[in-house]
């Protein structure tokens, strides 16, 4: 017995070191486990600060859209826009008082130089010339009854019949007398003139554009309103053609340089013409040549304070593009166009600005048909900028059809940002 219990001892002594030694382990592979979840949350928390870093950095860089400006068709001429104006304009004003009695031609009709247009009633006139002539009979009389006291004075004084003093005033009375005579003479011509008013005559050949009177109507002499003017004439053949040329084609319009109007409603019909004068000046608020051009218009068709499409033939070579108005930005320094290379990054362009087709304008230096514009350009837009890009159709950016853009643009995307 004492052998077999001494045999049981080794093996009772062996347990407690077997479970320390679980208990150990257990610890290790807490603290394990507890290592590897921090480390996981530690690696989930930075990639979510990156993701949180980049897609901040993402929002930072403005979204700008783009599109090419617009190459103009080749030409050789110079087309501006016109206002046909009538060779010679006048206002018709009454030069005498009365009332309308008859007029003769309304508007639209084409009278001679001469032509009697009204006849006004003129009264008070009347009465005033008819008074005048008996003023004249009156200083007449007397005028010869003093050039007649004048003669028998000058002869009384030869027999000493008269004195010296009595002769110089019969003949003073008389030279007064005389004067007074031609002083009513003058005032009687004056009248009879005044009188020949009542008729009006057209000043030269043209058309009546507007007529403001009727019979019955008050007439007052002179220009004192509007409500005074009887009749508007205007000639109208040739026909004067005003345009503003840009300072930059300036140097190429002339006298005698030939041109020809096109008229939206006589669609394929050219009136030729031709430059007849210019202003020899720059106008310093709109930079342009203020230039005339006459046209032939014995047809008729060309009517005054029409629109035309003036087309002055001075060979235009340069390249020429289109921009929308929206893409121009306005700084103190001057109109710019904010352009975008293949980096993403923005470069403000200087413009040189030709014409002005409304919601387009044409640009003659600072652009080429392959850069990419901005539309709607923030001011808060600087040189060197980083910016993603949104390709725009370019009947979208200018409200015209237009064919799309090409596929090849600088990474164009909504959605993904520029990397440097």
């Amino acid at each position: 017995m004492k052998e077999d219990g001494s045999q049981m001892e080794p093996a009772r002594a062996g347990q407690p070191p077997e479970k320390g030694t679980r208990l150990f382990t257990y610890l290790i592979l807490g603290v394990i486990v507890l290592v590897i979840l921090g480390a996981f949350t530690l690696f989930q928390r930075r990639a979510q600060y990156h993701a949180l870093a980049e897609n901040t950095e993402a929002l930072a860089i403005p979204t700008v859209a783009v599109t090419h400006p617009t190459a103009e068709v080749a030409q050789e001429d110079l087309v501006l826009p016109g206002t046909l104006m009538a060779y010679v304009e006048s206002p018709i004003y009454a030069r005498t008082n009365g009332y309308l009695q008859k007029w003769y031609h309304d508007i639209g009709t084409r009278v001679p130089k001469g032509e009697l247009l009204a006849d006004i009633d003129t009264p008070e006139v009347d009465q005033q010339l008819s008074q005048a002539r008996a003023d004249l009979n009156t200083a007449q009389a007397n005028a010869n009854l003093s050039k007649i006291t004048a003669t028998r004075y000058e002869d009384l004084i030869k027999t000493d019949g008269v004195s010296k003093q009595e002769v110089d005033n019969a003949v003073g009375d008389y030279a007064a007398k005389a004067a007074t005579v031609q002083s009513f003479a003058a005032n009687l011509r004056r009248l009879e003139e005044l009188e020949s008013f009542k008729h009006v005559y057209a000043p030269f050949s043209g058309v009546l554009t507007r007529r403001n009177i009727d019979i019955g109507t008050l007439i007052n002499a002179g220009n004192g309103g509007a409500q005074q003017e009887l009749f508007t004439l205007a000639q109208t053949d040739p026909i004067r053609v005003y345009v503003s040329v840009p300072e930059m084609y300036s140097s190429t319009v002339r006298n005698g340089l030939e041109a020809f109007l096109e008229l939206t409603q006589y669609p394929g019909q050219r009136f030729q013409g031709k430059v007849v004068r210019t202003a020899e000046a720059i106008d310093p608020n709109s930079r342009t040549l203020l230039t005339e051009v006459d046209v032939p218009n014995k047809s008729a068709q060309l009517f005054p304070g029409g629109y035309a499409q003036v087309h002055l033939q001075v060979k235009v070579a340069a390249s020429r593009v289109q921009v929308p108005v929206n893409a121009l930005l306005f700084r103190a320094e001057g109109l710019r166009a904010v352009v975008v290379d293949a980096n993403h990054k923005t470069h403000l362009r200087q413009l040189t600005i030709g014409r002005d087709y409304g919601t387009t304008l044409e640009v003659l230096q600072g652009l080429e048909p392959s850069d990419w514009i901005v539309l709607n350009p923030a001011d808060s837009l600087d040189e060197g900028q980083d910016v993603r890009v949104k390709q725009v159709a370019q009947a979208d950016a200018a409200g015209t059809p237009a064919p799309a853009p090409p596929s090849k643009a600088p990474s164009t995307s909504g959605t993904s940002g520029a990397k440097h």
